[in-house]
């Protein structure tokens, strides 16, 4: 005599139940390591050749029409193969890599970065996400907070590589995102001449040299690397070395920073985390 609830002298819907369960949740799990290939597949290998994709294969190309007519992009796609700024230590696959040059430029290890669209994040109306406050004028600093501008800001060796100039805020996520760092003023530059004077007679005079001001560069400091000392008024970036803070690279426009420009900023903060000084990549044993 059958029990309760069974189909046949075999199965009962429990157990139908159960196996169903099983395929779909199988089922699940290939979706989704489909799907999560989307972005940095096929994986390159150090061997010559090899691109390793795993089981299961890529995902069809998807269709991403961006927003405020940013075109339209698919994933997966090709993308050309990028030039790294080091060399392997060893012949073996897998081995450490040794910068090229300067190693926080070299865009390796904790420098490493994404080639982002060189373009700003915009909000939700289409305007830039990241903008200083002498343009989002909207926004002032609390009373409560100590205003960085103006302050020294050091490095790690207590060197003070510029002063804060301005403060760029989040928009859409209303916070302090980067600051503005003054360099310290250049070596004064050489004479301009001024256009020739004329002399009674119409002899042309000899031009009076007109000298120019000299103007900082400003770099972008971001916010998670500073800590301010109210009690001493300034700001301290453990990162890099006061020197360091020229190397920083630079905005193409001065009232906003594209996602690529973010990526690269970081990037040359987090790699002094490791090479702003030749003790930090030594082994600690």
């Amino acid at each position: 005599m059958s029990s309760t609830g069974a189909i046949t002298g075999y199965f009962d819907v429990a157990q139908i139940v159960l196996y169903a369960f099983w395929i779909f949740f199988a089922g699940l799990i290939i979706y989704l390591r489909r799907e999560d290939k989307r972005e940095g597949y096929p994986l390159e290998s150090d061997r010559v050749h090899v691109k390793v994709v795993g089981f299961p294969g890529l995902p069809e190309p998807k269709s991403f029409v961006l927003p405020h007519g940013g075109g339209t992009r698919y994933a997966p796609r090709e993308e050309p193969r990028e030039t790294i700024k080091a060399t392997p230590i060893a012949p073996w696959p897998g081995a450490p890599l040794q910068p090229i040059g300067d190693p926080m430029l070299a865009g390796v290890g904790p420098g490493s970065f994404a080639n982002r669209p060189d373009v700003p994040d915009l909000t939700f109306e289409g305007t830039p996400k990241i903008i200083p406050m002498r343009v989002a004028t909207d926004y002032a600093v609390a009373h409560q907070d100590l205003d960085p501008r103006g302050l020294p800001v050091l490095g790690a060796d207590d060197v003070v590589g510029g002063r804060v100039k301005d403060i760029w805020v989040d928009q859409s996520e209303p916070q302090i995102r980067y600051l503005e760092v003054a360099l310290p003023l250049a070596a004064e530059p050489e004479p301009v001449a001024a256009a020739p004077a004329t002399e009674e007679g119409g002899a042309e005079a000899a031009p009076a040299p007109v000298r120019r001001a000299p103007v900082a560069e400003t770099v972008l400091l971001p916010m998670n690397f500073v800590r301010v000392n109210r009690k001493a008024r300034n700001l301290k970036v453990n990162a890099i070395l006061g020197r360091h803070f020229i190397n920083v690279p630079r905005l193409a426009q001065p009232n906003q920073v594209t996602l690529l420009e973010e990526d690269r900023i970081s990037a040359y903060y987090a790699g002094g985390t490791l090479y702003a000084k030749a003790d930090r990549a030594d082994p600690w044993m």
